[in-house]
């Protein structure tokens, strides 16, 4: 359950849904495997499996949800094998070669015939909703995944005014400042992996591992034009991650001292520690993000009207 990577949004307005009112919301859109001839099927799944009986799990005012999403897996080889013999037996039998409406015809039959029969894949992607911070937070690394969740969840409670947290600063200008001064931002160290891209031709790109940031060979690339597109940081509250220009945090690793706080807290069951889990993680990441945020010069709240003041 421990999030490996965040995409980080802002509420508009308060959040004043309470956590059994999106239960009972979440409850009427539930996941359900696809039938014979979906193509796919997304819903809400509960987040402790097995072992809960709602479709959100709440510790210490958030809101952990869970999306499912099964697909029906239909290489696009066996369809045209399929279909590539199809045609022999028409030339065959017929002594013609189907058009290219025809093909196309054929190939949609040759599709919804074979999708009973094809194998299913199922991801899931967990969330959580902070209302005091006024954030919600996505366990993925992918746009097109979180958005996916979030215009379910709007579909699934009515209304979700979101936006993508926005920093101060421009991400990439102030990731290149950080190594052309040879120093991370405060209360933060900086890892040995960055990306560089070239500002004339953006599909320029140079990613270094495992090296020293500050040294000259990567400090040149910088000098001759280049900037900074993606960074590893440390925060000294005892995470790793990489960060990058869209303020897309991935590779969460957790250190020892938050792992100690897992380890003094004894558990029966495995929903007693994915509750553990949550509330310390949760509260680690009410630490993580502002200082993120203010490592980039603090939250632009400009877009925002009205916003939660404990938020700003």
């Amino acid at each position: 359950m421990w999030f490996k990577n965040l995409l980080i949004y802002r509420f508009t307005k308060p959040f004043t849904l309470t956590a059994e009112e999106v239960n009972t919301k979440l409850a009427e859109k539930c996941f359900a495997p696809c039938n014979s001839q979906d193509v796919s099927s997304y819903g809400w799944a509960m987040p402790l499996g097995n072992q809960g009986s709602e479709y959100i799990h709440a510790t210490n005012g958030c809101i952990m949800i869970c999306a499912q999403k099964q697909d029906k897996i239909l290489p696009a080889s066996v369809v045209n094998d399929v279909l590539a013999d199809k045609i022999e037996e028409i030339k065959e039998a017929e002594d013609r070669i189907p058009g290219r409406k025809e093909r196309t015809e054929l190939k949609e039959e040759i599709t919804f015939s074979l999708i009973p029969r094809a194998f299913t894949r199922t991801n899931r992607v967990f969330a959580y909703i902070a209302p005091e911070q006024g954030l919600l937070v996505v366990n993925s690394g992918s746009h097109n995944r979180a958005e996916e969740l979030l215009n379910f969840l709007r579909e699934s409670l009515g209304s979700l005014p979101l936006i993508p947290v926005k920093a101060k600063n421009v991400a990439q200008h102030q990731m290149t400042e950080w190594l052309t001064q040879g120093s991370a931002p405060t209360g933060f160290e900086l890892g040995g992996e960055c990306e560089l891209r070239d500002k004339a031709d953006e599909s320029a790109v140079i990613r270094c591992k495992n090296q020293n940031l500050c040294a000259s060979e990567i400090t040149n690339h910088i000098e001759a034009g280049m900037f900074v597109n993606k960074i590893a940081l440390r925060w000294t509250g005892d995470i790793e991650f990489i960060v990058d220009d869209q303020l897309t945090i991935k590779r969460l690793n957790f250190g020892d001292l938050i792992q100690d706080k897992i380890g003094d807290v004894n558990t029966e069951s495995a929903a007693e520690q994915f509750d553990v889990d949550f509330a310390i993680m949760s509260a680690e990441f009410a630490k993580f993000i502002p200082a993120v945020l203010e490592a980039f010069g603090g939250e632009d709240l400009s877009d925002i009207g009205e916003v939660i003041t404990s938020a700003a």
